[in-house]
């Protein structure tokens, strides 16, 4: 399978809707890819916690719906990282009642949402994502055809990367990939760096980190995107700037790491 995963960088300056028109064009102008992985909120903005209230939509909102249309034209599928989701006046607003989650989107190559992810561990210590959004409960598998058969995609979120056991029980449910789209800074990238490492090593899965570029909110952020193999192996990656990575991943590897080093049978706990 070969996937593509677009480093996308912004500041403060350039309005959600031209960025949205800008990765359209890249998505567009992109060579052949089975899978584009786009980062977290990189429309909404990571870190612009005071504006997401105002810029938050539904699945089915405008963003959505223009990368849908992306998957479709160019027949491929399409991680479009993660939006901030409202849900509708009538339905379930979580169990603080704030309504709002950190959403990562998977649509197919006929442009339909094919799963959808509400993270889990939001990021910012009792503020920003923990005070304005609610906490996703549910793991989210897909099942991605590709090459006649059917693949397991595990979906998580950047803050995720820091919890090992979300990513055992992806593993255990038996995923092949795990994408991670995310917006992390560049003061901890070697974190970023190392924990994507050990989660795809320990679990002997794949892993897609597509990471954030650029300066935000004050923030500079990490990029150093990178496709980490199931023996830990990091076999493509990007610097600081804005890029995108593309690398060739074999589906097959997984069931081969597994069967040659099975560490996995002898867990005791």
């Amino acid at each position: 399978m070969r996937v593509a995963l677009l480093q996308v960088a912004y500041g403060d300056d350039e309005p959600l809707a031209d960025r949205v028109e800008r990765v359209i064009r890249w998505i567009r102008e992109l060579e052949a890819a089975d899978l584009v992985v786009l980062p977290e909120l990189w429309a909404h903005g990571g870190f612009a916690s005071t504006t997401w209230d105002a810029t938050a939509e539904p699945i089915n909102g405008p963003i959505v719906e223009q990368m849908a249309a992306v998957a479709r034209d160019a027949g491929v599928w399409l991680h479009a990282g993660s939006i901030i989701e409202r849900a509708a006046d009538d339905a379930d607003q979580g169990a603080e009642g704030r309504g709002l989650w950190n959403t990562s989107v998977l649509l197919s190559p006929h442009g339909s949402v094919h799963k959808t992810y509400r993270k889990i561990h939001r990021f910012g210590f009792g503020d920003g994502e923990p005070r304005l959004l609610e906490a996703g409960t549910e793991i989210a598998i897909a099942e991605l055809a590709h090459a006649g058969r059917a693949n397991r995609i595990g979906l998580a979120t950047c803050y995720d990367l820091r919890f090992p056991e979300l990513f055992r029980e992806l593993g255990d449910l038996g995923v092949d990939v795990i994408v991670l789209p995310a917006a992390w800074p560049m003061p901890r990238v070697e974190h970023w760096r190392l924990l994507g490492r050990a989660r795809a090593l320990e679990n002997q899965t794949w892993v897609l980190q597509c990471n954030t570029a650029g300066t935000h909110s004050g923030i500079e952020m990490g990029g150093h995107s990178q496709v980490v193999a199931p023996t830990g192996e990091v076999v493509a990656e990007l610097g600081a700037d804005e890029d995108v990575l593309f690398a060739d991943i074999d589906l097959n590897l997984v069931a081969s790491v597994r069967a040659n080093f099975p560490v996995l049978a002898d867990r005791r706990m």
